[in-house]
């Protein structure tokens, strides 16, 4: 293992790569302790400590919203976006075309992304303005010390243009990094959290409030849910594919077996991710309407992160998103023809149509419990803050983010090394990368 990681520092591009990456990460991460003109973050902190919506929101921003920093909006909008368009690409035909143009119309409906990531990020700091401009302290002292007229058209430019500086930063780590500039934003603002969850924990337990036994059964509820999540994300199912042999002059070509894997979590953590971000919404409708009646019984009673009706669509919000994103990435007539242009047949199916029905059906079936088992650890876990007062940063949804992206990530670093020669992390039974 560690000369795995001696090699990753031997070869120059990834080297380059990974310190590109920890720069722009560290930039996101002083980003987030940039205060926002005008606004006492020891007030919002105390008055965001017992909101259970926005102490999650909190958690995926790395702490920047509770500080009122010039990036407390976080990378939701641009989710937000992405998930719109991909939903409006599979009814509109304009950005179905567009998707069919390969990299030139991967590149248009990139550029569609960012404007409506803008939009986006206007109205929910425009929303989240407002709502800063009704914190008060027990006391009565309000959170914000500006003018209302000068605040909020401040704020909404400066919690946008923070937004747009992130989706930049995580496009930079993408293009010149290791990859997967997205999720390792998210990534890193959840182990942020780490340090001071583990402080309170400890607290909790020197100061009675939480019983030994208690984090002991919680600690290795985490480790048997880590493990859970690495077995289910690196399971396949390995299609059988047979290639005829042929002849060339004097030569023999092909007669191989072997084997089309299909993973169990195509997906990867992208379900969790925009699941979380349409269960922001709401909560951002009722900043924008504070004095709609209906809209704030939505989120107070049927929208209750741990109740039953939260917990419901949450889970099946995540099941949703984990058969359309697999999906988008995984073709399954695109690999059947590529199959029968190269002489491939998958044993006792046809070519063409009934192979491509044969893939989509073992598809179909092996992405159910992979489904159902993210949904279940994403949501089961609040059952857990609730009555044990479980700190945000161990509940379900965050470890499977940090699990799910940790792996992708050392998939990637994996993949770099074996292209050069070098041995992988692990010497037998290479990581298995997903179709993302």
């Amino acid at each position: 293992m560690l000369e795995s990681f001696r090699s990753v520092f031997k070869v120059e591009e990834l080297r380059k790569r990974i310190l590109y990456t920890l720069l722009l990460l560290i930039v996101y991460r002083i980003g987030g302790h940039i205060p926002t003109p005008g606004i006492d973050g020891s007030i919002l902190a105390s008055a965001l400590a017992s909101n259970t919506i926005f102490g999650l929101f909190d958690l995926f921003v790395g702490g920047a919203f509770a500080k009122a920093a010039i990036f407390a909006m976080g990378i939701m909008p641009y989710i937000s976006a992405s998930i719109m368009l991909q939903l409006l690409g599979a009814v509109v035909p304009f950005l179905q075309r567009l998707q069919r143009e390969g990299e030139e119309g991967r590149r248009k409906i990139t550029q569609y992304t960012r404007y409506l990531t803008v939009m986006i990020a206007a109205l929910q700091a425009w929303g989240t303005a407002g709502y800063l401009t009704t914190v008060q302290s027990p006391g009565g002292i309000s959170a914000v010390h500006m003018d209302p007229f000068w605040f909020i058209p401040l704020t909404i430019l400066t919690f946008t243009s923070g937004t747009i500086f992130i989706m930049w930063l995580g496009e930079q780590i993408t293009e010149r990094g290791i990859g997967n500039g997205i999720s390792l934003i998210i990534f890193i603002g959840i182990i942020a959290r780490f340090p001071d969850a583990v402080v309170q924990e400890v607290q909790a337990i020197y100061h009675g409030s939480r019983s030994f036994f208690a984090a002991l059964v919680m600690l290795v509820m985490m480790i048997g849910v880590i493990m859970a999540v690495i077995l289910v994300t690196r399971a396949q199912r390995k299609v059988p594919v047979q290639y005829p042999r042929k002849v060339v002059g004097r030569k023999v070509f092909g007669g191989a077996s072997t084997h089309l894997p299909l993973s169990v979590n195509s997906a990867g953590v992208i379900p969790i991710i925009f699941a979380q971000s349409i269960m922001f919404l709401p909560s951002t409708v009722a900043q924008l309407f504070p004095n709609t009646e209906w809209v704030q019984n939505l989120v107070a009673v049927w929208l209750v992160p741990g109740g039953l009706w939260y917990s419901l669509i949450y889970g099946t919000i995540i099941v949703f998103f984990a058969y359309f994103y697999t999906a988008i990435v995984f073709n399954p007539r695109e690999i059947a023809d590529n199959m029968r242009r190269n002489g491939g047949f998958v044993p006792g199916i046809r070519p063409g149509k009934p192979t491509s029905d044969h893939i989509e059906a073992i598809l179909t079936r092996i992405t159910l419990p992979g489904a159902f088992f993210f949904a279940g650890i994403a949501v089961l876990p609040w059952v857990l803050i609730g009555k044990l007062n479980v700190n945000f940063f161990f509940g379900g949804t965050g470890l499977l983010i940090v699990v799910g992206v940790a792996l992708d990530t050392l998939q990637q670093i994996e993949s770099h090394l074996l292209m050069r020669h070098y041995d992988g992390f692990m010497k037998k039974g290479k990581i298995r990368g997903r179709s993302m």
